[in-house]
């Protein structure tokens, strides 16, 4: 079989690489995904992209890229599209209309659920399976044969959780990957530590960043030990500071209890108030409160986030409830979603 697949994220990559782990020998992959994966048509640092002035730059390229995608899949099988609906659902659209008949997989679904539900119509329109790993995501389509429910990435990704709560000694600071989100909470983040002493405090750091970069938007962090292996360090750490993102819902399955702050520049979380309509910014308590649960852990975001906060969240929280509940999110998520998806594909 071969098989069309655009996964233009990292983390898309991630979950492809363990879905690849359950395809037959026969299926090749073509198409868009890191080259340790195959050979791709381009490698994925060709396709990154920072801020709305590159997105212009680059938009005749990715015109480009869609038509040749499309090209590609006359002599393919089946596609697979992952994340990245900001492309990939006009590339479904282009495909759909070019091959009426071709089986369309979508795997790691657009948050239609959060905002824009607009877009439920036109995955219905435009792909054959819809692929979720939100428990409850299927409540806002129509069509409940397109959609399946397949488990959660992370529950294949993560090798270790947590059978008990231990005193490590090891505090886990993890400020995010974007350089707005990394320079607006390091400065907390170091005066944070001056009132937890005798501890060791771990900086977890994305891998593809540099020595250079590094030094250059971090600041100071000689008061730091340096990671780059995330589920590794918070399983050994007793506790995390955490921007929002995936990171918290690994925490949370890990079984690391942790305080989540966020700050956004002003107009972009204005312009996020108005368009999603959430109570909660973690993906854990988003499932808590599906559930209908309290939320597993606390939240503070823009101007509540301030070292008083955060260490009065680090000193106070339930972290034995938080434990337990932990071990309730993972039942609820039931299973990885890799050998799902790699049987949907190949049936």
């Amino acid at each position: 079989m071969k098989l069309l697949v655009c996964a233009m994220e990292a983390s898309s990559n991630i979950h492809l690489k363990e879905l690849k782990k359950y395809l037959s020998h026969d299926v090749k992959l073509v198409g868009v995904f890191d080259k340790e994966l195959g050979n791709p048509l381009y490698d994925l640092t060709a396709l990154a992209i920072m801020g709305i002035v590159d997105a212009l730059k680059k938009l005749r390229f990715f015109f480009k890229l869609r038509d040749e995608l499309v090209e590609l899949a006359r002599d393919c099988d089946k596609v697979l599209l992952m994340d990245s609906s900001g492309f990939n659902l006009p590339l479904a659209k282009k495909l759909r209309e070019t091959y009426p008949n071709k089986e369309i997989i979508y795997y790691i679904l657009p948050q239609a659920w959060a905002w824009k539900k607009g877009r439920v119509k036109k995955l219905e329109a435009y792909c054959s399976k819809l692929c979720s790993i939100i428990p409850f995501e299927s409540e806002i389509y129509n069509d409940k044969n397109k959609i399946t429910y397949v488990g959660h990435p992370l529950l294949d990704e993560i090798q270790v959780f947590k059978e008990e709560l231990v005193n490590t000694n090891k505090i886990a600071f993890m400020p995010g990957s974007r350089k707005t989100e990394i320079t607006n909470l390091m400065p907390i983040f170091r005066e944070l530590i001056k009132k937890i002493p005798n501890k060791e405090y771990i900086l977890i750091i994305p891998a593809k960043f540099d020595d250079d970069y590094i030094k250059k938007i971090y600041g100071d962090i000689s008061n730091f030990t340096i990671s780059k292996n995330t589920h590794k360090t918070l399983q050994e750490a007793e506790y995390a500071f955490i921007c929002s993102g995936t990171a918290t819902l690994e925490a949370a399955l890990i079984g690391t209890p942790f305080t989540l702050s966020y700050i956004a520049k002003k107009f972009d979380f204005f312009i996020g108030k108005m368009f999603v309509k959430l109570n909660y910014v973690g993906l854990a308590n988003i499932f808590f409160e599906k559930m209908g649960k309290q939320p597993l852990h606390s939240e503070f975001l823009q101007d509540d986030v301030t070292v008083e906060n955060l260490f009065y969240d680090y000193k106070n929280m339930n972290k034995k409830l938080f434990f337990d509940n932990s071990k309730v999110l993972r039942e609820y998520l039931r299973n990885g979603s890799s050998q799902n998806v790699a049987k949907i594909i190949q049936n």
